[in-house]
């Protein structure tokens, strides 16, 4: 009895202490170390595979492919001296570009507003809760009579995935833009309210003839309930927050059916890229297919771009497979017209290609599928800033946001300009 009665005081005592100086249940980075290895050798290669199924206490971002590549990888702050042995064995060479994670987190915290901000204080000199983002939609839909309301569906939690549609005129192509599928990419919402405030409120002409001679799809949230554990919970959360026994979650963005659970993608649901239990198998996917397949043809969608982060790329289908697309050069062109434009703007240097030749293979993809099933013949996926070997990865500085999207809208002029000229948004077959 007298142990027990221990026990609960030195529960008590604990709970004061924790609720006193306000310790959260929120994942933290404390002393995790960003690294970036040159893999020279096939050996190389197959310890850093090794290492990837074996612990989980490193997070990976891309893959080890091949020799003579990089690789960036998070190393838990207790597995330091694991990685800087088998780097000293193996003779990898590298460098840390971060050595405590969390300051960088903690960093780009102080340009979060708080939940409660209106949307009427929405900038882009910050980053903002998904409640804000949709109090701005709304506020926008009741400003601009050319705004209307689109619901996708609801997600796993029973968030709508909102959106909305820009039409100021009949007749028009339309274009899809698909934003922060994966959660810790906060900069991509950000881009894709930046790109639409542009088109309602711009006084450069090139912008108000894309607004007036295209129809505008924007869904700036389109994995709700991860964006919001990001915020809440962990940061570097990427997938949805659907239940998988032990674990939770899917990259909604392997989980599309296209060559689904193939390269580039997991079986494993503790896993960053699970592609999920099926096909479509996630509320958030699901949504988005049924939605497009049943409009594609109503609303003439014709475009569909991606906003992702980060490694400044502009690519195209396909991720799982070498085989190139039957408009392979024509998206190469383009690609590459809109990239030179895009530097033009701040100097950014992007690269452009297939999606597996530019970053890595990658199966069930959004943009793969709506160019083989849907038949939409301009998909593209932006990797926003910064550069592969950014130190900054998913915590964009919130003074980027404004010349991000700048670059952004210039190469986004250039794809539909040059898609337009080549008769990719003629009427007919």
């Amino acid at each position: 009895m007298y142990s027990r009665i221990v026990f609960l005081i030195l529960c008590l005592i604990v709970s004061v202490v924790v609720t006193s100086y306000g310790i959260e249940d929120k994942a933290r980075y404390d002393n995790y170390r960003i690294y970036r290895l040159h893999l020279a050798t096939e050996d190389q290669v197959r310890i850093m595979q090794e290492l990837d199924l074996k612990s989980d206490s490193f997070i990976y971002f891309g893959s080890a492919r091949y020799p003579n590549q990089n690789l960036t990888i998070i190393a838990a702050a207790h597995k330091v001296p694991e990685i800087e042995d088998l780097c000293e064995r193996y003779h990898i060479t590298h460098e840390v570009l971060v050595y405590n994670l969390q300051e960088k987190i903690d960093d780009q915290w102080n340009s979060v507003l708080p939940k409660e901000t209106p949307g009427n204080q929405l900038d882009w000199e910050h980053y903002f809760h998904l409640e804000t983002i949709y109090d701005w939609l709304d506020l926008m839909l009741m400003n601009h009579e050319d705004l209307t309301p689109v619901v996708l569906g609801t997600s796993y939690e029973g968030r709508p995935i909102r959106g909305v549609q820009l039409s100021q005129k009949t007749g028009n192509t339309a274009v899809f833009v698909e934003a922060g599928i994966h959660a810790r990419e906060w900069i991509t919402p950000a881009t894709s309210t930046y790109l639409l405030n542009e088109l309602l409120t711009s006084k450069d002409t090139r912008v108000q003839e894309l607004a007036q001679n295209y129809d505008w799809f924007f869904f700036p949230v389109v994995n709700p309930d991860g964006y919001v554990y990001t915020f809440e919970k962990d940061r570097l959360w990427r997938k949805n927050r659907k239940p998988y026994g032990l674990c939770r979650g899917v990259d909604l963005n392997r989980n599309f059916n296209s060559s689904w659970n193939g390269p580039g993608s997991s079986p494993d649901p503790c896993r960053s890229k699970f592609a999920g239990s099926s096909a479509n198998s996630e509320p958030e996917v699901e949504a988005i297919s049924k939605w497009l397949k049943e409009h594609v043809k109503e609303a003439s969608i014709k475009t569909y771009l991606s906003l992702h982060s980060y490694s400044q790329l502009l690519m195209f289908p396909y991720g799982s497979t070498e085989t190139k697309v039957d408009n392979y050069d024509d998206l190469k062109e383009i690609g590459e017209k809109a990239i030179d434009a895009l530097a033009k703007v701040h100097g950014t240097k992007y690269y452009t290609g297939s999606s597996i030749d530019t970053i890595y293979p990658s199966s069930g993809g959004s943009n793969d599928w709506v160019y083989e099933e849907l038949g939409i013949k301009i998909p593209y996926i932006f990797e926003l800033r910064g550069p592969p070997d950014s130190a900054d990865m998913f915590m964009l500085p919130a003074d980027q946001i404004t010349p991000v999207g700048e670059e952004t809208l210039e190469a986004f002029i250039t794809i539909m300009e040059v898609s337009q000229a080549k008769g990719y948004y003629n009427e007919g077959p």
